[in-house]
């Protein structure tokens, strides 16, 4: 395959995939918003989701100080803003077009219909009404997304990697949510709370887990109360979560393997050792350690991981 097929068919994926869990951060912090909190409580929860897609700088070169309206025009419909919403359906589209003869009929009708209805959602501010039903819908077109891609495609390099770019993507957004969700809780997880902050706590995980979608899965594993440290488990090393960086990483090893030439050998072997690491962690020696330590090593590692990738079979960076 052509190394600028391959390029533009990893990053639909991956800004389809980044549409997807910034509509799923924007809705978690938008739920706890919601919850009885004081001002400065909030506008934290708001500032740490900022600085989970690293915005918060350019985010504060545009507006005076961090309000929920702000940051949600920001996220959303700020054309400027290569992480919102908006652009990141843009760019998937625009990938797609490039590619238009290697995919499927359903799969580029797919794309094409998700950025023609944002743009009219958009231009009439239906989100602003219902902000949780937006999300919502954004969420629904990446899942139709990634089930017409499995459902027609055929199961050559162009589906490999689509799901390496997807992947990738949501190994790199789940280790951020995670790292800064768990720096938001304000009470000591391994400490006696009070009765109120074990409520706001169970409030909190419970927004958490809806925003990977984990809640059921939760309840379904563990058979117990929210528990910070089995949140940490679920989202980091369950190789049967779909979100968690132990199965991202495994269907990342799998597709690289599916499409491994002469020079990616180092590649894979990084790729297998991040998945190792996973597979034999303990969620007890990861937080005696240091969670935020393990968190940006491995986001460092993950972003490693692009770079080669894109070096061993895309389009250079500077070529791009």
């Amino acid at each position: 395959m052509l190394s600028r097929t391959a390029d533009h068919l990893f990053w639909m994926s991956r800004y389809t995939e980044r549409a997807e869990n910034t509509a799923r951060m924007l809705d978690v912090n938008y739920q706890t918003s919601l919850l009885p909190q004081s001002a400065a409580v909030a506008q934290v929860g708001w500032q740490g989701l900022l600085s989970i897609s690293e915005l918060l700088p350019a985010f504060n070169a545009k507006y005076r100080e961090v309000t929920p309206h702000d940051v949600l025009e920001f996220m959303i419909n700020d054309e400027d803003n290569p992480s919102s919403i908006v652009s990141c359906l843009r760019a998937a589209r625009e990938n797609a077009r490039a590619v238009r003869g290697t995919l499927t009929t359903e799969v580029w009708e797919t794309q094409n219909q998700t950025w023609l209805e944002v743009n009219r959602m958009l231009k009439s501010r239906e989100y602003e009404r219902d902000p949780g039903q937006f999300f919502e819908w954004v969420k629904f077109r990446s899942h139709l997304s990634r089930g017409v891609t499995v459902g027609t495609m055929l199961m050559d390099e162009a589906l490999h990697f689509m799901r390496l770019g997807t992947f990738l993507e949501r190994a790199d957004n789940t280790a951020r949510l995670v790292d800064v969700k768990f720096h938001a809780v304000q009470s000591d997880f391994f400490g006696a709370a009070s009765e109120k902050d074990q409520e706001y706590d169970f409030y909190h995980w419970s927004a958490i887990l809806r925003s990977v979608s984990g809640f059921e899965i939760y309840r379904k594993v563990y058979r117990d109360v929210i528990k910070p440290e089995r949140v940490a488990d679920l989202l980091i090393l369950r190789a049967d979560m779909p979100r968690s960086l132990h199965a991202s990483m495994n269907e990342v090893v799998g597709n690289l393997e599916m499409v491994a030439n002469d020079q990616s050998s180092e590649t894979m072997r990084r790729a297998g050792k991040l998945r190792a690491d996973l597979k034999w962690g303990a969620i007890d020696e990861i937080l005696s350690t240091g969670l935020h330590a393990f968190l940006t090593q491995f986001l460092d590692r993950v972003n490693e991981l692009g770079i080669r990738i894109s070096r061993d079979f895309l389009v250079p960076a500077e070529a791009a």
